[in-house]
């Protein structure tokens, strides 16, 4: 029986609370585990008692710096007092000299993106950049305070060694169709109507709230250019975000990308249907015809999954990341290549074996990723660990 103590403070939305999700359950089908999970107590509601696990819920002060704060200070004693052999680090933070052998979890690629500093640097988003170096260098630090940091892609886990100078394990995240799929309410009224109007178009989806390395502009650049390439075609652009700031979360300032779209004529292409409920998604996976993703940085991207999981063909720009996921489920442009991307949504579209091709070969290579594998992965490593530390002893 090995004891995990599980740092989940960091997880408040998207990849993370996606993570939690997923994994708690797998711990607690386990015979040969047990955990502590530590989570904020806005969170804690996520979650049902389940067996093997206990939780430990705390009010730490809010955002990245009040979080690194508490871990920093207040860890190690939740740490001694849960009887953990392993501490399992969620947030990209690790804690430093920690009482326990230590597994980070290193998730965030925007601190190793030179395309991502440019970006914010033209932007004059100063202010974000500035957090981004600052943070970037505990990220940094972290990977050495670890014993073990542990990446969601092969490609990204090579970024970050070569970064740090440290070896990092790729282990992949898992997903569950099932638990994807098993919930049959419908989409909200508004979502639906909306639908309804898109019918008889040509609908491209992308899952993400706006932000930056999403790379939104390069995808709404695209439209004009698909739009003249398909006259008498109805394009449709599903958003599972606005292009407000006001309705994102974090700095992100979306008016940039609302102001291109204006300019270009192709807001009557966008259908902004703002936030959509995680067990909702694959209603609107079905209701579409191709997943694009022109992210220029990206860790492992749920999203691609969930479409190969749902048969949608996928267009995705040229990272080694989407390239490992994906594999041949998608082709591939140049990150910032508008006239790239409508070229791969066109031969998709003028092509019905090549769509039906990709479908296929996405739902075989979705079954591939598994949560249970990943747990599996997960408590293998602590075992060595822990083996390794006793050997010292």
């Amino acid at each position: 029986m090995i004891r995990l103590f599980i740092n989940g403070l960091a997880a408040s939305a998207g990849a993370g609370l996606t993570y939690l999700r997923n994994v708690i359950p797998q711990l607690a089908r386990r015979a040969d585990s047990q955990a502590t999970v530590l989570l904020s107590a806005e969170l804690s509601r996520e979650f049902a008692e389940c067996p093997n696990i206990s939780f430990a819920v705390v009010s730490p002060s809010r955002g990245v710096v009040g979080r690194f704060v508490f871990e920093q200070t207040k860890l190690r004693d939740l740490l001694r007092r849960s009887g953990a052999q392993v501490l399992v680090s969620t947030g990209n933070f690790a804690l430093r000299d920690s009482p326990v052998p230590q597994i980070l979890l290193s998730g965030n690629s925007l601190y190793v993106s030179a395309d991502f500093y440019r970006d914010v640097k033209k932007r004059g988003d100063y202010i974000l950049w500035v957090d981004t170096v600052i943070k970037g260098w505990f990220a940094r630090r972290s990977v050495h305070w670890a014993d073990v940091t542990v990446a969601p892609s092969q490609a990204f886990a090579e970024e970050l060694s070569k970064w740090t100078g440290k070896n990092v394990v790729a282990v992949h995240h898992g997903f569950d169709r099932d638990l994807f799929t098993n919930d049959s309410t419908p989409l909200p009224d508004s979502m639906q109507n909306q639908l309804c109007q898109s019918t008889d178009a040509l609908r491209l989806l992308f899952v993400s709230h706006y932000n930056y390395y999403r790379n939104f502009e390069t995808l709404i650049r695209a439209l004009p250019i698909l739009r003249d390439r398909l006259p008498g075609k109805k394009i449709k652009l599903l958003l599972t975000c606005k292009l407000s700031s006001s309705k994102n979360p974090g700095s992100y300032r979306a008016e940039t990308a609302a102001s291109l779209a204006s300019i270009l004529g192709a807001r009557e292409n966008i259908v902004e249907l703002g936030s959509v409920p995680y067990h909702l998604l694959h209603h609107l996976y079905r209701a579409c015809h191709i997943y694009v993703s022109p992210a220029y940085t990206e860790t492992f991207a749920h999203p691609l999954v969930e479409a190969m999981s749902s048969g949608l063909p996928v267009v995705a720009s040229d990272l080694p990341v989407h390239r490992e996921i994906c594999q041949d489920a998608g082709i591939y442009f140049p990150r910032f290549s508008p006239d790239g991307l409508a070229e791969r949504v066109m031969q998709i579209q003028e092509s019905q074996e090549l769509a039906v091709k990709l479908s296929r070969n996405g739902l075989r290579r979705a079954c591939d990723f598994s949560w249970s594998e990943h747990v599996e992965s997960l408590v293998g490593l602590a075992r060595e660990l822990v083996q390794s530390e006793s050997g010292l002893n």
